[in-house]
Order: C-alpha cells, then structure tokens, then sequence
C-alpha cells in the first residue's frame, strides 16, 4: 500500500469530482476531494498529498491562484484541469509551475495516463536523489546535477526547478550548439503520447530564461532560431560532483 499515490482533486463541479475519484480509486490511487481553495487547503494541511488535480475555475480563489501558491512552498507534482481546450488557461497554468494540463471534456484514461507520467517524473528524482557520486555537467558557471536533478547558479546556491523546466534544460545542456525544433523538445522531455503543444515549449524557455539569463529579454544562453527553435550556446563540461545538501 505504500506506492499507492494520495490524489487530492479541487474541482467544484460534484458530478465531474464524483466521477475523477470514482475513476482513480478503482484504479488503485487514495483519493481525496475538495470543492475550492479553502477546502484544498485544509485537506493539505491534515493529509500528505502526491499528486494535485486543479480545476482552473473554483469559487473564491480560482486554480491559477492557489497554483502559484502551492509552488511556491513546494514541488508537489500538479495537474491543471481547463476549459474547453483554451490555450490562454494551458499557457497560464504552466507558467504558474502546473507540471501538466489536461483540457474538459477529458477521458478518464487519459486523466490517469497523465497523473503516471508526472508520478513516474517524481519517483525518477527521488531515486536520483539518493545516489551519490552525480555525474553533472557545467555551463558558463552554471552546474546542472543529472542524478540529483538539481541545478545550482554559479554562486553554488540551488534553483527551484519544476520536473518540466529541468527535463528541458537538460535536452538544451546534453546538446549544446544545436538548433531544436519545438517538436524535437517536444519529443525528448514529454513525448507525443502526452498530448502537448508547442507553445507549452515556449512558455518553458521562458520560464528557464527568467532563472538562468542575465536579461531574459536579450537571451545569450537558450538563443531563438527564426523558424528553427532553439539552441543551448553555452560550451559544457562533464564534472564528477559529490552528493551536496
């Protein structure tokens, strides 16, 4: 019983609520539901969680909302429920440090594939975490642990990462000077089986740039390529690394 994941759904909607817990307990997760921002809040307070499911539209404080302030404390995996296919609530949730988006109306077998997907993610960097002796790999100062999955700034202090922004750094650092299409990004760090887009690429360079550039508005590091895509430019070193706190 211990691998089975502890969802906690926010969805105000009683009958979709019903129907993603019904779902996801017969297919061996814990489920707990709330029906706002208040609720959620509680339950996290009281229940360890592994996996959030975040309805967009909620009373009171909407999703993108509590979102933001869920990342902020943590890196507790979360999925970002939508309207009917909008790309505005898609690129918002990512940029507020969803780890996935799945829009209404959805299939419950996706919904499931997704929340795998995101828990095998997490399990990768728990695991990798307790090795020691990473393999890292450096760039113009910069040190992005690969085991670890940790990236460090050049004063040696860590950066908060979600699972997403360092699957893509690490296709930008392992192929440094080549140019990637958004399909390629695409490919090495979700893969087609997951349903994304391209623009959810762009909003995690973004994201990337904001942490690592010097002026994420004039990048020098993740350079855009007119009809390309982009290409890491940094030249990188393989370093061997202890295990750090």
């Amino acid at each position: 019983m211990a691998n089975v994941p502890n969802i906690l759904v926010v969805e105000d909607d009683r009958e979709t609520r019903t129907l993603i817990a019904k779902y996801l307990r017969t297919n061996s997760c814990n489920v707990t539901t709330a029906a706002d921002g208040r609720e959620m809040e509680k339950v996290m307070a009281d229940t360890r969680v592994d996996l959030l499911i975040l309805d967009v539209m909620l009373p009171g404080e909407d999703g993108l909302s509590l979102c933001r302030k869920v990342r902020a404390e943590s890196q507790l995996p979360i999925i970002m429920l939508t309207a009917r296919g909008e790309d505005v609530d898609r690129i918002l949730g990512l940029e507020m440090g969803a780890d996935d988006y799945l829009p209404k109306p959805f299939n419950p077998r996706e919904l499931l594939a997704r929340i795998n997907a995101v828990l095998r993610r997490q399990a990768t960097a728990l695991n990798a975490s307790a090795t020691p002796n990473a393999t890292a790999l450096s760039f113009a100062g910069w040190q992005i642990d690969l085991r670890l999955r940790e990236l460090r700034n050049p004063q040696g202090a860590r950066v908060a990462m979600t699972s997403a922004e360092f699957d893509l750094l690490r296709a930008f650092v392992e192929r440094s000077g080549r140019v990637l299409s958004r399909d390629s990004l695409l490919d090495l760090t979700q893969g087609r089986s997951a349903g994304s887009f391209e623009r959810s690429i762009d909003v995690l360079v973004s994201r990337i740039r904001r942490k690592i550039e010097v002026d994420p508005q004039d990048a020098q590091m993740i350079k855009t390529v007119r009809s390309g895509g982009y290409m890491f430019t940094p030249t990188v070193e393989a370093v061997a690394t202890a295990t750090t706190n």
